[in-house]
């Protein structure tokens, strides 16, 4: 017999002994939300609270909980191969999943090397991008350039990429060569900016340049950008961004890595977003919604150009992870992608993204929501004081606002999403991509009612 205890009282083991990433441990102290069961759309707590899962647990749940077909396919992969690496050896679902991958991928972007996650698939396409130049003969460029208020994941090496300060400041110092430029915020564009998006959106683009010429190209390995930022509050790129950036990486023979691990998988449209955003990286770095969750698996999807000097003599990459490739998570996301095929997930989104975006600007007739903005089925709805001079909240505004009330109130109203104060105060949605009308409509009814609330206690 067992002598380990388990689940006797579930609230006093989970403070004493479980660590909450990003959490404040003492907010357990008072009660720690505890998620037993998800079916379709919802989630329930232990009390039996139902939710909506307005977030898809955390940007990952494309096709909704309970899913039968993926829990089978995992079960039926761990009884015949629940475990090989491909550190020298391969195994049929590594092999499948990265063929199929690389058929969805744009352009010459060929060659998948797998990871356990997001901040992985980062990391890995950092020092790719290092070998890389090494072995072109070009070793002082090491550099890479991405955004303001970015999130590109908390290794050494990504949370260097990363644009939040006040994340970086506990583990400094980092991984040095990370230079930041302006994002696409263009509710907090220069003021003669604002009304003309295409000009914007060069302005931007052109802050690469800039940050480029004036660390030295000899020195600038690769930019990260994702196709639509997600820290600060879902900022898509403006028309013309991502062209401009494409000519400025070639000019200056830099890489260009699109990070879509929130993006890729439906989350924006197609399997991977810089297909809707009409750009072809160098690199895609992906995870979260390869499988929707159902098991951990990520990528960095590679061109032939920088596959190149790896693929003769005796040249390897000197990296790797245990878990990368496991052939359970390879096969969840192979079923995953059947039924991205067989229901028609990207025509799903690319039908009702315009829904979702109609719904949620119905909130902008409220007085504490300045600006709704995203893409797909990933919106961020931006709170303010004062919508005609967009005054923002300080520090303790945001913080009684979002972790005061609104965390606590949307929760209680049976909406489980995202109060963020990385940036400007927002709150933040990415449904499953199985939501239509009739859930944007219950999204925003709970929104209403919680926002007036909110405004009426300032």
């Amino acid at each position: 017999m067992s002598t380990t205890p388990r689940g006797t009282d579930r609230q006093t083991a989970a403070r004493d002994h479980l660590w909450g990433h990003f959490t404040r441990q003492s907010s357990w102290e008072h009660g720690v939300p505890t998620i037993v069961r998800g079916e379709g759309h919802h989630v329930w707590d232990a009390d039996g609270h139902r939710l909506i899962d307005g977030l898809s647990g955390l940007f990952v749940v494309q096709l909704g909980h309970g899913r039968e077909e993926l829990a089978a396919a995992a079960a039926a992969q761990a009884r015949e191969l629940a475990f090989f690496p491909i550190w020298s050896y391969a195994h049929p679902q590594a092999i499948d999943l990265a063929e199929r991958l690389a058929a969805h991928a744009p352009g010459d972007v060929n060659r998948v090397f797998f990871t356990t996650g997001g901040g992985e698939a980062v990391e890995t396409a950092w020092k790719l991008a290092k070998q890389y130049w090494k072995l072109r003969g070009r070793p002082g460029k090491h550099k890479v350039v991405s955004r303001a208020v970015a999130y590109h994941g908390t290794t050494q090496g990504a949370l260097s990429i990363t644009g939040l300060p006040e994340l970086k400041a506990p583990f400094e110092p980092l991984v040095p060569g990370a230079h930041k430029v302006p994002n696409t915020n263009a509710y907090r564009a220069p003021e003669h900016l604002r009304e003309d998006p295409k000009a914007f959106g060069r302005w931007a683009a052109d802050r690469i340049a800039e940050a480029i010429e004036f660390e030295g190209p000899e020195t600038v390995a690769a930019v990260f950008l994702e196709p639509v930022q997600n820290a600060g509050g879902c900022f898509p790129p403006p028309p013309g961004y991502f062209e401009r950036v494409r000519e400025i990486c070639d000019e200056h023979d830099v890489l260009l890595v699109s990070d879509e691990v929130i993006c890729a998988f439906g989350r924006i449209g197609s399997i991977f977003a810089c297909e809707d955003l009409g750009y072809v990286p160098d690199m895609i770095t992906c995870a979260k919604g390869m499988t929707s969750g159902y098991s951990p698996i990520g990528a960095c999807l590679v061109s032939d150009r920088v596959f190149e000097p790896f693929a003769t003599g005796t040249t390897s990459f000197a990296h790797g992870y245990t878990f990368g490739g496991h052939p359970v998570s390879a096969a969840v996301a192979m079923a995953n992608l059947d039924l991205f095929e067989t229901e028609g997930v990207v025509d799903h989104v690319r039908q009702n993204a315009p829904v979702l975006r109609r719904t949620l600007e119905r909130l902008l007739d409220l007085p504490i929501v300045g600006d709704v903005r995203g893409e797909g089925f990933f919106y961020g709805i931006e709170l303010v004081k004062d919508t005609a001079t967009r005054e923002t909240f300080d520090d303790d505004e945001s913080e009684r606002l979002l972790r005061g009330f609104l965390t606590p109130a949307l929760y209680e109203a049976g909406l489980y999403c995202r109060a963020d104060d990385r940036g400007d105060p927002v709150v933040q949605l990415a449904p499953p991509l199985t939501c239509g009308p009739a859930q944007f409509d219950e999204i925003e009814q709970i929104l209403r009612g919680v926002l007036t609330e909110a405004w009426a206690r300032l």
